[in-house]
């Protein structure tokens, strides 16, 4: 009955949510290959990435198309591009560890779920951003403070890999697990980033 009042969502806004979304899909299955470890979880998140990178495409030709744009438009450009940078890390995650040949760790495991809960409330920040800015701004901290539990993680992991090696092969294996943590401590680095700039969107915004 009321939908009628309801502001219309706007095409940015939506292709912006559209990409968080995947976004979150993408960090479900990188969880999931962290406790399946499965070629078949890979491919599915490799074939995520190809439909989020479509619609930031997508995005940006429209911006290139459109003078007047709801939100500024680098910070939409910007936004855009670190939600994707979070897909795009945890895609090169899943790629080093076939090509290293790294079994997933607790620490890995535990770094996935983190990742994947702060992807949720950058979706959930994208949705709430035309109507809701300040709840969006509220989602945007605790992706933030998912951020920093990550970084807490990743130190303890990387404490108890160079605990102590052994010899040359061991090293080798050190050296291959810390490549693999990086690129997952490079996810939450873009997850806080994108925090950083639903906040400033919010604070020109209200």
């Amino acid at each position: 009955m009321f939908s009628i009042f309801k502001r219309k969502q706007d095409k940015f806004i939506a292709l912006i949510i559209e990409q968080a979304q995947l976004t979150l899909k993408g960090l479900e299955l990188l969880k999931q290959f962290m406790a399946d470890h499965s070629n078949e979880t890979a491919q599915q998140l490799v074939e995520v990435e190809k439909q989020a990178d479509e619609v930031r495409r997508i995005l940006i030709d429209e911006l290139n198309r459109t003078f007047i744009t709801p939100i500024d438009r680098e910070d939409l450009f910007a936004l855009s591009r670190v939600i994707d940078d979070i897909l795009d890390y945890a895609n090169t995650t899943v790629d080093e560890m076939g090509i290293l040949k790294v079994r997933p760790t607790n620490y890995m495991e535990r770094i996935a779920s983190l990742l994947r809960d702060a992807a949720y409330e950058i979706h959930m920040a994208t949705q709430r951003l035309q109507d809701h800015p300040n709840v969006a701004a509220e989602h945007a901290q605790r992706a933030k403070a998912l951020e920093n539990r990550v970084e807490t993680v990743y130190r303890e992991a990387l404490a108890e890999l160079f605990s102590g090696p052994e010899d040359l092969s061991h090293v080798v294996k050190m050296l291959k697990k810390r490549e693999v943590y990086r690129h997952l401590s490079n996810a939450a680095d873009k997850g806080d980033e994108a925090a950083n700039i639903i906040a400033d969107i919010v604070m020109k915004i209200t």
